[in-house]
C-alpha cells in the first residue's frame, strides 16, 4: 500500500471528510482492521483565508509548497489537496514537490467523462466559481461546458461556506437556498452539479435532490485509494 500524502486544513471541518472517506475506502477495499497511510500536513486556515481574499496568491501557494515538501519529508507517495480552491496555485505546488499531486478537478473530470456528462453546474466559492482555473481545466482538457450560478446566487454560495460551512455551522435555510441554485442550474441544461467545495456535501446530500450530485471530496479520495492500492 502506497501512502497518501494530504495537504489538509482548508478548513479542518472537510479535512475530516477526507481523512474519513479515506480510511473507509480502504476497509471496504481490504477488510478486516486495514486502513489509509495517510501522511498530512494541516495548515492554519485563517491565514490562508485571510491571503485569499487579499488576493495574494503568490503567498498562498507559497505556503501550501511549504506544507507539501513537509508531507513529501514524511514519505508520501503523492499528495492531495483537500480543497477545490487552493488548486489554484497547484502549479506553485507541484513545482515544489517530487511526487505526483492528484488533481481534484481531474479526479472528478474522470468521473464526469465516465458517466457521459457534457454540461454541469459548478458550486464552489467565489474564485472557483469565478476564476478560471478550475473552470478552464473542465472546458479544455476534457470538453465539458461549465455553467456557474448568477452572481447573487454566487454571493450566496460563497458566504455560506466561508461564514457557516468551515465553522461547523449545517443551517436548514442555507441548504434550501442551494437546492434553490441546484435546480435553477438544471433548468438551464446542467446534466448535473458539482460541489465544487470541499464542505458543501456536508450541507447538501444526494437524498435532497433528484439533480446528480458529484461530491468532490469522496472522487478525490475515492482515486487516492485506487492509486494507493495500484
Amino acid at each position: 500500500m502506497k501512502t497518501i500524502g494530504l495537504l489538509g486544513g482548508m478548513s479542518w471541518e472537510s479535512t475530516v471528510s477526507y481523512y474519513r472517506a479515506l480510511n473507509e475506502g480502504m476497509k471496504q477495499r481490504l477488510g478486516g482492521l486495514h486502513s489509509a497511510r495517510v501522511a498530512m500536513v494541516s495548515v492554519d486556515f485563517a491565514d490562508i483565508e485571510a491571503l485569499q481574499h487579499r488576493g495574494e496568491w503568490e503567498a498562498c501557494g507559497e505556503a501550501l509548497a511549504a506544507a507539501a515538501r513537509q508531507v513529501e519529508r514524511a514519505g508520501a507517495d503523492f499528495l492531495l489537496m483537500g480543497t477545490n480552491t487552493m488548486h489554484k496555485v497547484a502549479p506553485q505546488v507541484e513545482a515544489a514537490i517530487g511526487i505526483p499531486l492528484v488533481h481534484i478537478a481531474d479526479a472528478t473530470a474522470g468521473r464526469l467523462r465516465e458517466d457521459g456528462v457534457e454540461r454541469v453546474g459548478l458550486l464552489g466559492t467565489r474564485f472557483t466559481m469565478e476564476q478560471a482555473f478550475y473552470r478552464e481545466r473542465l472546458e479544455a482538457r476534457y470538453g465539458i461546458e461549465v455553467l456557474t450560478p448568477d452572481e447573487a446566487q454566487r454571493d450566496t454560495i460563497h458566504r455560506v461556506i466561508y461564514q457557516e460551512l468551515c465553522l461547523g455551522r449545517v443551517e436548514p435555510a442555507s441548504r434550501r437556498a442551494y437546492l434553490q441554485v441546484i435546480d435553477t442550474l438544471a433548468e438551464r441544461g446542467a446534466q448535473a452539479v458539482i460541489l465544487g467545495c470541499t464542505e458543501i456535501a456536508l450541507l447538501v446530500t444526494q437524498d435532497d435532490t433528484a439533480v446528480p450530485l458529484y461530491d468532490t471530496t469522496a472522487i478525490h479520495a475515492a482515486q487516492a485509494v485506487e492509486l494507493a492500492l495500484a
